[in-house]
């Protein structure tokens, strides 16, 4: 570990500020571009862009300049982690636009709790004090910014697609309502336009965003790496595609289970999921409130439901099994070997017969295979560290994996390798767990921003 934090303090006296200098945009053809440009010192740029497709022009006239430069200039901050973790420098120099006390105060929050698992990893303390400060240089002649005070068409709700099982329900659950759903993908997998492709929506949005190549080059060169808030990014990313197609409705698809940490490091929690929280959707819908645009009503539609929940909703959608896929390993398919893939496979299956769930979703048996047993009982807290994946909570997991053994037990045959080593050290020691189970499969989170009327049919359609 001294070692690690020598090489940290070695790149943090190096490379003492980070800039962000400034955006540019672009309207051609269809298609708006932003470029950025950010410098880490001493002299090395990034050069990262991201493109919108399919803008109208009569559009961004009525939304006007002022408003697009706004919303570039955020998403540049929100491009910043991703840059700034390579060196970790101690100053964050902002030059592109300015910033109140609330917003710094802001970004430094997201910073620390959204890098957590980055800071964890690399074993970097952040709470020592002034780790990190943002300075605010702005250029002379900066472009002037405003937010946006138009009207948006409240029957529009953007959705953005992942291609995996969270929003592929909440599409067809608004889709039964009659719901007019604009599709938003970033950068699309095979399995996401497929999963498009479904719905019959209409032209999706489509963003562009490309990863400067000199980052990359410097992560093979050994400087530092680690997860970023990518969600949050997706949240300011999905905010400017709505402005830009009139849509004044995010329908997210984070769940409640996120809100469960993975760790405590340095006496801070840390949630490799913190920007599909509850609380970043609280505090991002209040700052584009005040910084961006008053009449967007960013919410996740599932926040009230477990991971486990969803799993038992998404399995009446059988058009959507051989399509949707999660695994972080494959773009498309699943390696059967890591902890999503685990995950996946046990809250599916209570709810669908082994056959279905090994021959249209994975293609075999991820129970009979025991090099995971490991990674089973890290779902269930009783390794290191809660995997730092996408997954649902260690009390769901339980209830998922009691409800597998049930299933089994019920037909009387003999539990494979994963379950029978579950029920062995875990399962059979835990208290109460019919009571534990029923609470978890009808759990009702009331902390969301879920329209009523939205609210009513997910209520519904849990019963």
């Amino acid at each position: 570990m001294q070692n690690m934090n020598q090489t940290v303090d070695d790149f943090r006296r190096k490379h003492h500020r980070f800039y962000y200098h400034t955006y540019s945009v672009e309207y051609k053809g269809d298609s708006l571009i932003i470029d950025f440009l950010f410098e880490t010192e001493p002299k090395v740029y990034f050069t990262p862009r991201i493109v919108i497709h399919n803008v109208d022009n009569s559009m961004i006239s009525t939304i006007g300049n002022r408003v697009i430069n706004n919303l570039a200039f955020h998403l540049g901050l929100m491009e910043i982690p991703s840059y700034w973790k390579a060196t970790c420098s101690p100053e964050i120099v902002i030059k592109a636009g300015t910033l109140d006390d609330f917003q710094i105060a802001w970004w430094q929050d997201l910073l620390f709790a959204g890098m957590g698992e980055y800071f964890y990893h690399n074993r970097i303390d952040f709470t020592a004090p002034g780790f990190v400060k943002i300075i605010i240089e702005e250029k002379e002649n900066c472009e002037q910014r405003d937010t946006f005070n138009g009207r948006l068409d409240k029957e529009k709700i953007l959705v953005p697609i992942g291609g995996g099982k969270d929003s592929a329900v909440t599409c067809e659950l608004l889709k039964r309502m009659d719901k007019e759903i604009v599709c938003w993908r970033m950068n699309p997998t095979l399995s996401v336009m497929e999963q498009i492709d479904i719905f019959k929506s209409g032209e999706p949005i489509t963003v562009k965003r490309s990863i400067d190549g000199r980052l990359l080059e410097m992560n093979r060169r050994g400087y530092l790496n680690g997860h970023t808030p990518f969600s949050a990014y997706l949240a300011f990313a999905s905010v400017s595609s709505a402005i830009l197609f009139g849509c004044g409705n995010i329908a997210i698809s984070n769940e409640r289970s996120s809100n469960e940490g993975n760790v405590c490091y340095l006496g801070r929690e840390i949630n490799h999921q913190y920007s599909k929280s509850f609380d970043f959707e609280g505090k991002f819908r209040d700052y584009v409130r005040r910084y961006i645009a008053r009449d967007v009503n960013y919410f996740s539609l599932l926040r009230p439901l477990y991971e486990i929940q969803i799993a038992q909703i998404f399995s009446r959608f059988k058009h959507q099994f051989p399509i949707f896929f999660s695994c972080n390993k494959k773009q498309r398919g699943w390696c059967h070997k890591c902890p999503k893939c685990l995950f996946v496979f046990t809250i599916l299956y209570p709810f669908l017969e082994e056959g279905v769930l090994t021959k249209d979703i994975f293609s075999e048996n991820i129970f009979n295979d025991k090099d995971v047993i490991s990674l089973a009982f890290d779902l269930l807290g009783a390794g290191e560290t809660k995997p730092f994946e996408c997954v649902g909570s260690m009390e769901e997991c339980l209830v998922a994996f009691y409800l597998c053994i049930k299933k089994v037990s019920t037909g009387n045959r003999r539990l494979p390798v994963i379950l029978q080593a579950v029920n062995e050290k875990i399962v059979t020691k835990e208290q109460n767990l019919e009571e534990r189970t029923q609470r978890v499969m009808n759990g009702w989170n009331k902390d969301h921003f879920v329209p009523e009327d939205l609210e009513n049919m997910l209520k519904n359609c849990c019963k």
